[in-house]
Parts: structure tokens; sequence; C-alpha cells
């Protein structure tokens, strides 16, 4: 019996992983019998599943809900649960209370059901990890100095991920996305919200707010390419990893006005007039601490596979999430 447990599994990418692994079937090459969703509200289950289902609603950070989770000893866990990068910056407490508290007590879990028990846990960490100053595309080699306090909260998640694999209670692969864009539905306080917002809401006809520079340059990923680099992270033979579990994903590094002319010869100038420039320096202070450009060749000889260009990310979201 295969069971998948996905947490924050009513966010945008866990309920797109969880439809996509109703289709699917399978997870690993294997036949999924029981997923379970969690998040802080109750996640909905995926159309058309069938296999066995169950939501459970609750405080990912609370003692004791980590140890419900994983008493059925769940083969695959996707850990997508995080406060975003505004909101980490703007509240301490819970930033830390969520991404490094909430992924410890996952982690102790784990390790206290002991009798061998070792799943495989795909963790998605973030290029926040990363710091300036920067070269012009960061490789395999680089540091981890983050700059925000959500890159500090990931990349200690990412150092436990590795010791507690190290150790044999885990077997862990940290991915680091890059920012998902074009992201549908409303705006979250991820301080890197505007990247989508400056597609999604032209094309939908609505204003949009530019709060940084055209010239920022930035890397990333469609929801689809990010379903694939989950599911190749969770059939992974993690051997090829040795102890270095985390790796960077690929993406599509472009500047915000290459973004704009992308959403020009999808949507044309009609779309781009929609766009309003409105500076917020707290934001461009953000964005001003990530990284731009990356060499990811662990990831890529891995066998994880990028978006081709920001214009096939613009049309992924045409088609994914208005039918075009």
């Amino acid at each position: 019996m295969t069971e998948v447990l996905i947490i924050g599994g009513a966010g945008m990418i866990g309920r797109k992983l969880a439809d996509r692994l109703a289709a699917d079937g399978t997870v690993g090459g294997k036949k999924i019998d029981r997923l379970v969703l969690q998040d802080i509200v109750e996640p909905a289950a995926p159309a058309g599943a069938k296999f066995e289902t169950r939501a459970i609603a609750g405080d990912f950070s609370k003692p004791g809900l980590s140890d419900e989770l994983v008493a059925s000893k769940p083969d695959v866990i996707f850990h997508l649960a995080a406060i975003v990068s505004g909101e980490a910056e703007a509240d301490f407490d819970k930033g830390y209370r969520i991404n490094l508290d909430g992924t410890r007590l996952l982690l102790e879990a784990i390790r206290q059901v002991g009798g061998g028990y070792k799943p495989r846990l795909v963790f998605t960490s973030s290029i926040a990890v990363f710091g300036a100053p920067f070269p012009d595309a960061i490789g395999d080699e680089f540091h981890s100095t983050p700059l925000t306090s959500y890159g500090t909260q990931k990349a200690i998640c990412e150092l436990l991920l590795a010791d507690y694999s190290r150790r044999g209670f885990v077997d862990g692969i940290g991915i680091r996305l890059p920012t998902i864009c074009v992201r549908p539905g409303k705006p979250n306080k991820a301080a890197s919200g505007f990247f989508s917002g400056i597609i999604r809401e032209p094309l939908n006809g609505m204003e949009a707010i530019l709060p940084v520079p055209r010239s920022v340059r930035h890397t990333h990923a469609s929801p689809r390419a990010a379903m694939g680099f989950l599911l190749h992270a969770a059939g992974l033979d993690s051997s090829t990893l040795g102890a270095r579990r985390n790796l960077t994903m690929p993406g599509v590094s472009v500047t915000v006005a290459e973004q704009i002319e992308a959403l020009r010869k999808v949507a044309g100038d009609a779309a781009v007039a929609l766009i309003r420039e409105e500076p917020d320096q707290t934001i461009r202070t953000i964005v001003d601490g990530w990284s731009r450009n990356f060499d990811p060749q662990r990831s890529l000889a891995l066998g994880f596979r990028p978006d081709a260009s920001f214009e096939e990310i613009i049309r992924i979201y045409q088609q994914d999430e208005l039918g075009k």
C-alpha cells in the first residue's frame, strides 16, 4: 500500500499536486492507495481520484499534529507548507514558528516513529536561501547567505533535512523553487507576487501594479514545471544525491521588461497598457536581496526540466487557467 501526504494541501501548489496525483494515480512509479491532505483550513479532495483521500485541518506548527500526520507511515511526504516571503519578513515570530518550528516538529515526528520507517520527504525550499553579492549566474557551489528571514528559515530547514537524511531518519530531497509564475487566483503576501500580477491581471482585463524597475531580473517556473519538479523528486534515486540533499531547480531568467515584452507578444499592447508603475521601496529592498540567474547543473543532470521560455509560461497560464 502506498500512501502520500501533502502538507500545505490547500495552497495553490498543493491543490495542483493533488489533482495531478489523482490524474496519474501513481507516484514514483507506484500505484497510490491513499492520499492525505493537510493545511490550516481543510483541503478539498481532488476530483476523480481513484484512491482513498482524507483531509486534515490544523496548525502545522502545533505540537502533536505532525505525530498524527505520520502515524500511518506515509511513503511519500510533500512538505509545501510555508509562510511566504513578505509575510515572514513582516511577522518575524509567525515566520519562524511555521517555517522552522513546524518543519522541525515534522522531522522529529518521523524520527520518533522508528522501526526503520524512512519516508521520501520532498521539501520545497527557495532560491531565497542565497544572498547578495551574486555572480552573473549562481552555480551549485555558491554559498547560502540569505538576506531575509524567509530565506534564513528555508536555509536552516535545508540543513535539518540533510542531517536527518544523513542519520537515516528520512530520505529527504529539498528543491529550491524559482518564483512560481503565473500564479492563478488572488495575490498572496509574497514579495514576489507582482511578478505574476503584471501578467495575470492584464490577461484578465484588470490593472496591475509594478512596484520595481523594469530592469529587475528574476528566475521563474510555471506551476506546471513545479509539478514536474515535485514528482520527479518523489521518484528520484536518492543515492545519486550523496550527502548534498538540496538542489536548485532550473528556471527561466528574465527581466521585468522581458516579461512585459512576452506579454505583449501573447496578448498585445492593450494588455501591457494595464500595467501601472508604482514604486514600493519595501518590496524593492526585499527583491534586491534575491538571486537573479542560475546555472543548476546538478538538477539538470538529474533530469529536472524547466519551461522553455517566459512566453511559454504565459501560454501555460492561459491553457491551464483560462482555457485558451
